[in-house]
């Protein structure tokens, strides 16, 4: 059962996270121009224990902002380039036989994999065959790795952050629905402003180069998580959450008539769930004991969007996943 923040020590920590915030988005801005909401949108996946999934072009930085996040947050980091020959054992890690020098044994040893780190960016994950996708899925979940029989824990603070091009789709698996739900939030990025463009340029052509200081270790993002859990929330928040994953479903007796003609398969519970730890974090990143539905409705879309089965008439009406969660966060009563 979590404890909620009412003693000092929780409202002084509050206060920390809100501090520590403001100087992780300095640090990453040395490096990453722009993208303010993405940044937050990261953070507010790592303080809430799930796995985020960035959609974008080319040349966006995704990788860059990953590993600036890492360095910033002084989190062990590993990057897997997803291929269509990759192994599940090449995520996790494999055996080997080792042999005593003195005794002349053999036994078997385990070597560890990428996937024993704190940040893991899965680079266009698509891109490998569902068998090897599977492998790392597991480890998101479980947050273990079994290999031989034996069970391998992988250290915490883990937060897999996964890559997608919505571009170029020939030669690639797509996650399956229920593969996707495992992701927290589904995040696209977008091109930058031409003022932030100009700055890019500059920054990336010149002899400048910024050192990213240490802001958190991974301690102390694991006591932030706690803390979050502990976020104390009103019952009209947390109706709302799930009234709104719930009209989602055409299913459902309150789903609009809209929602009945373009979706096939609304979200499940794990959306109610990621909906009331999303706003949690939101609100004390920015120095609230207590989240809002106004909380609720800016996560709604990274959180939904990717969890939407359209029909054919949305594809043939032109209506996308994110644009029916927009509408429905309007529509739906507070």
């Amino acid at each position: 059962m979590a404890i909620k923040i009412k003693t000092t020590d929780d409202v002084e920590s509050v206060k920390r996270l809100t501090k520590v915030y403001a100087d992780l988005r300095t640090e990453i801005g040395k490096v990453i121009i722009g993208q303010d909401t993405i940044i937050e949108h990261l953070f507010i996946t790592l303080l809430s224990r799930g796995h985020c999934l960035l959609v974008g072009v080319p040349g966006l930085a995704k990788t860059l902002l990953i590993k600036t996040l890492a360095q910033a947050l002084d989190l062990k980091f590993s990057r897997i380039q997803f291929t269509p020959d990759l192994m599940p054992s090449d995520i996790t890690g494999t055996e080997i036989i080792e042999e005593n020098i003195s005794t002349r044994t053999k036994s078997f040893k385990f070597i560890h994999g990428p996937v024993f780190a704190n940040i893991v960016l899965a680079d266009e994950i698509n891109r490998t065959p569902p068998k090897t996708q599977a492998a790392l899925l597991e480890a998101m979940q479980e947050h273990h790795v079994t290999a031989a029989g034996e069970t391998y824990v992988l250290d915490e603070p883990f937060f897999v952050l996964a890559t997608q091009n919505p571009i170029e789709q020939e030669g690639t698996y797509p996650l399956p629905e229920a593969q996707l739900d495992r992701f927290m939030l589904n995040l696209w990025l977008d091109y930058p402003s031409f003022a932030e463009e100009v700055q890019i340029v500059k920054s990336t052509t010149s002899r400048y180069y910024a050192s990213v200081e240490r802001v958190l270790s991974a301690n102390d993002i694991v006591e932030f998580q706690n803390l979050v859990r502990g976020v104390p929330i009103a019952d009209n928040v947390i109706q709302f959450a799930v009234h709104l994953a719930d009209s989602t479903r055409p299913s459902s007796p309150d789903a609009p008539a809209y929602i009945k003609n373009w979706i096939r398969w609304g979200a499940g519970p794990r959306a109610s769930q990621y909906l009331i730890l999303g706003a949690k974090s939101r609100a004390i990143l920015h120095g609230r004991f207590t989240p809002d539905i106004e909380d609720v409705k800016t996560v709604a879309g990274p959180v939904l969007r990717h969890r939407l089965v359209t029909s054919f008439n949305a594809e043939a009406e032109g209506v996308s996943a994110i644009q029916i969660v927009e509408k429905l966060v309007r529509d739906v009563k507070s």
